[in-house]
């Protein structure tokens, strides 16, 4: 038995972190689902910024957008939306095996609205309602200016996937604001089962200090951060406040793993699957990863709902001289900055192709 069908096997549902319209064509998706156990799909503007950049399968749907005049931001919703509601049917089975627990796929709104409450909003309810998926998930950044976007979204019955997180204590906030949209549909009569996963990102805490750090903790603050936020997580599913909410009809926010690809050369290509194996969570891999661990990877246990050693690994890190809370405010800003240089290039990609398309016609 592959080692992602044992992970499947223990309860941590495995998505993809990408997605291409040559995925989708040449059936290499459909692939994953069959031999890999991939259970749901997660999407960024990077990933669709070097998906465009690198294809030409998109060229007949830019070159009708030229045609309609549209706007470049409006051209690549109508792309997106394409790829990932085709994604969305494919893993639709899934989604209604499992009551709408896994099948999911993630559609990110425009990094450029991060920071504006109300723009989110509306970003999230327009997406939403143009998918016409039930298991479409509006990614919404876990930012100051985010959490009363994801409360408001959940209170509006939109599905969330809380994306750029870095900590325990970002989770946590991201979490309170999924369980006030909650608590809000209770309180007006409405269903609670709105579903949202909250994304750790894991891998990029290993860089920023790498140079910083002595050897023998080098690689290692990443999976200590994932470890005290699984603590985290599994607190707060045994709240009273939650376990309230769970009585009236709620669905769990699941934890979701993410950035989980190993940036060292020299580590284990498998280093963040491996130590972050848990049940009723979510990993969402790069691809490379994903087949890497299909291939070679193995579980070497289960991580510990007290967080195992995550706390002794962390004190290592502080002592050493870095500012947990300090670096994990910075990559948050960071990630959502990155974020905007992806869509500005995205944008820059179609922009391009539309003009090499204009020539091509004339």
């Amino acid at each position: 038995m592959k080692a992602t069908q044992q992970l499947h096997n223990l309860g941590q549902s495995l998505w993809l972190d990408n997605i291409t319209r040559d995925l989708l064509d040449t059936g290499t998706l459909g692939k994953y689902i069959d031999e890999l156990s991939i259970t749901g799909l997660t999407s960024n503007p990077t990933i669709f910024d070097h998906a465009i950049k690198n294809s030409a399968a998109y060229d007949s749907a830019i070159r009708d957008g030229l045609r309609k005049g549209s706007a470049a931001e409006q051209v690549f919703f109508n792309l997106a939306l394409d790829d990932i509601t085709r994604a969305a049917d494919l893993f639709r089975p899934t989604h209604e095996r499992t009551n709408g627990a896994d099948g999911w796929v993630s559609l990110e709104v425009s990094p450029m609205v991060a920071h504006d409450t109300a723009s989110t909003i509306a970003a999230a309810k327009d997406l939403h309602g143009r998918a016409k998926r039930p298991n479409v998930f509006i990614k919404i950044p876990g930012t100051k200016e985010g959490l009363p976007a994801i409360e408001e979204a959940i209170f509006a019955g939109i599905p969330v996937n809380v994306t750029l997180l870095f900590s325990h204590d970002q989770y946590l906030a991201s979490a309170e604001a999924f369980l006030r949209g909650v608590e809000r549909r209770i309180d007006a009569g409405l269903n609670p089962d709105v579903a949202s996963v909250a994304s750790l990102f894991v891998s990029r805490w290993d860089p920023a200090v790498a140079a910083k750090v002595p050897a023998a903790l080098q690689n290692h603050l990443g999976i200590a951060v994932g470890k005290q936020t699984f603590r985290a997580y599994r607190s707060f599913l045994a709240s009273e406040r939650w376990q309230r909410a769970m009585n009236f009809g709620a669905r769990p926010q699941r934890l979701l793993f993410a950035s989980t690809g190993t940036k060292d050369p020299k580590a284990s290509d498998i280093l963040y699957i491996r130590a972050l194996a848990a049940p009723f969570t979510v990993n969402t891999m790069p691809e490379n990863t994903l087949k890497a661990f299909g291939d070679h990877g193995e579980l070497s246990g289960v991580l510990q709902p007290d967080g195992g050693d995550a706390e002794t690994v962390l004190a290592q890190f502080t002592k050493a001289g870095i500012d947990i809370p300090a670096l994990a405010a910075l990559l948050q800003d960071e990630g959502a900055k990155s974020f905007v240089k992806s869509w500005e290039d995205l944008m820059a990609v179609i922009e391009t192709k539309s003009d090499a398309l204009k020539k091509a016609a004339s």
